[in-house]
């Protein structure tokens, strides 16, 4: 059983992958076997992590870049197809939701950057993976999408319609792409990352005994699992699929 989620020989290129989520996953990936790319804006989170990778035997890319820049995403795409040879495997991890004081000062300049590193940047980057998977030997992509999509998110809306957006291509990249590329979404729920720092926990607690049927945050690690399914053998069968992954949350 465990030879369907064997990820020996794959490269994965993820996203936001120097820490949280992507930090997790890029650790989980290697320790099935993978070679990792680890995206981020700052180069020195990615050559942490990728030193983790190393240190479990697989090989690391650690590189610079803004997924919401469309420009920058032809050379990270050619950066790793030139290192690795083939991208097996893309995670579209990278988010962000700024605080606002209130809806009317949501500037362009927030709303856009938003929207940017959340769906344009994912939309940009899927669609040249994709098109690199199916000439090959196919592939999977999973994008990570929030109970925000699907849930009134008082605070963040420009983020919550974003990761809706996400949802959206997720189905239509899946028929895009098939049958050879497989695209699915894992939706998260609440996760005890660097972004709950932010948070008040004592009223998170609160909230969580009453709303979430798990009781609690997610921790990083709890994500692998279902990214393992997504980006293995195991989910042959699975496309255009969103999958939650919060508790029980949504």
């Amino acid at each position: 059983m465990t030879d369907r989620f064997d990820m020996t020989g794959k490269v994965a290129l993820i996203t936001g992958g120097s820490r949280g989520l992507g930090r997790a996953m890029a650790l989980g990936f290697a320790e099935a076997g993978a070679d990792v790319a680890i995206v981020s804006r700052k180069i020195e989170s990615c050559e942490e992590t990728a030193a983790e990778v190393e240190a479990l035997g697989r090989s690391a890319l650690p590189y610079a870049c803004h997924v919401g820049h469309w420009d920058e995403l032809d050379g990270l795409v050619t950066a790793v197809i030139e290192r690795f040879g083939k991208i097996d495997v893309l995670v579209n991890n990278a988010g962000m939701s700024p605080l606002y004081p209130s809806l009317d000062q949501v500037s362009e300049e927030l709303f856009d950057k938003v929207v940017g590193v959340n769906l344009k940047g994912p939309f940009r980057l899927s669609a040249l993976v994709g098109k690199h998977m199916s000439e090959g030997d196919g592939g999977s992509i999973i994008n990570v999408s929030s109970t925000a999509s699907v849930n009134p998110s008082p605070g963040s809306e420009p983020y919550g319609a974003a990761k809706a957006g996400l949802n959206s291509i997720t189905r239509s990249m899946a028929y895009a792409y098939g049958p050879t590329v497989r695209v699915n979404c894992i939706m998260a729920g609440p996760f005890m990352t660097d972004i709950s720092k932010a948070w008040d926990l004592e009223a998170f607690e609160q909230r969580a005994k009453e709303t979430i049927p798990m009781q609690r945050g997610g921790q990083p690690d709890e994500v692998i699992g279902a990214a393992l399914y997504l980006a293995s053998g195991a989910s042959s069968f699975t496309t255009g699929a969103i999958l939650a992954v919060d508790g029980g949350s949504h």
